[in-house]
């Protein structure tokens, strides 16, 4: 029998050598590659944002903190995937000499490991201002949900408690997205005084207090829009009181219940409350709402005229009257 000869024979003992060789390196090469591939596809995956990243909040980086903390603040608070990550990045990219800028932080998108520890090593709170555009006559109440609306983690109950109704000035002003509610009081509070320096004069030449033109330019600034109107109402309200007469304002009613006059009912005209003005005699006990300088001014100047009795039909027109009789045919005429 004619015996099978060795492949590898033919071969030279180096030729062999030098095979092998040639595919432990390829081996090698592959190896290396997949490790690399994974090690990349990992990097990734770690880096990149939780499914849950949070934005509903700012992160704060108190002074003193150390990479390990903030790395870990950041993983429990759902801003990263992987703690090593972030202080490898922080140590590796930007330098182990390098701190971190003590702050808050808004992280309003998902954004990578990388972005966020590029940001952090900074100090990039990305804290652009915000405009709020405050329209005249609204309380602090209304004013809250305004701001809750423009401003992210806005604490409304605490803003509530702080503000002075009737001395947050209307008007458009730059926040900062994590602004405190005192803040945001100090300011509208230091705008008003600021605002109403040049009427001042003229609240002292009224003859009444500020706290009492504050409280009826809050109740004129409900009534009516055109600053003539204004004035007249402001000369009727401001007789009622000289007379010792209730100011029998609806407006007033929006404070305790949110009812405006064609909501209103006889039981609601009987509410036990200081804000009633059917009620109790004299102004009601602060301003209902926050006045622009028309109104205020229109406290001040008041229009000289014959009116006791004014009221506002559906399409806001305003109709006065001398005498209660006169008031009441208004009343049917108008407000059927």
């Amino acid at each position: 029998m004619r015996r099978r000869k060795n492949f590898w024979s033919q071969f030279s003992v180096d030729q062999v050598q030098g095979v092998i060789t040639d595919h432990r390196y390829k081996l090698t090469v592959l190896f290396g590659g997949l490790v690399l591939l994974f090690a990349l596809g990992m990097i990734s995956f770690i880096s990149t944002p939780p499914s849950n990243f949070n934005t509903e909040e700012f992160f704060t980086v108190d002074k003193g903190m150390t990479v390990s903390q903030i790395a870990s603040s950041l993983k429990d608070k759902h801003y990263i995937r992987s703690k090593t990550l972030f202080k490898v990045v922080v140590a590796g990219v930007y330098g182990a000499d390098r701190n971190a800028v003590a702050g808050e932080y808004n992280f309003d998108k998902p954004i990578t490991t990388f972005e966020i520890a590029q940001r952090i090593v900074a100090g990039d709170f990305d804290l652009t201002p915000i405009k709020v555009t405050v329209p005249e006559g609204l309380n602090k109440f209304e004013l809250s949900a305004l701001l809750d609306k423009k401003l992210p983690n806005f604490d409304q109950n605490e803003f509530i408690a702080l503000a002075e109704e009737g001395y947050m000035f209307p008007d458009t002003y730059f926040f900062v997205p994590n602004i405190k509610p005192k803040k945001v009081v100090e300011m509208m509070r230091e705008n008003f005084d600021k605002k109403i320096a040049s009427l001042e004069e003229g609240i002292v030449k009224s003859g009444r207090s500020k706290e009492d033109v504050i409280k009826m330019a809050s109740i004129i600034e409900t009534e009516a829009r055109k600053f003539e109107t204004r004035q007249i109402i402001s000369d009727i309200l401001w007789r009622r009181l000289d007379t010792d007469m209730p100011l029998q304002v609806d407006v007033t009613f929006k404070y305790v219940n949110g009812k405006t006059t064609f909501d209103l009912t006889l039981d609601d005209l009987n509410i036990d409350s200081p804000y009633n003005s059917y009620r109790y005699k004299g102004l009601p006990p602060t301003p209902i709402a926050n006045p622009g300088l028309d109104s205020i001014l229109a406290a001040i100047s008041p229009k000289d005229t014959k009116y006791l009795f004014f009221l506002s039909d559906h399409y806001g027109n305003m109709h006065y009257a001398v005498t209660f009789d006169e008031h009441k045919k208004n009343k049917a005429m108008y407000l059927q």
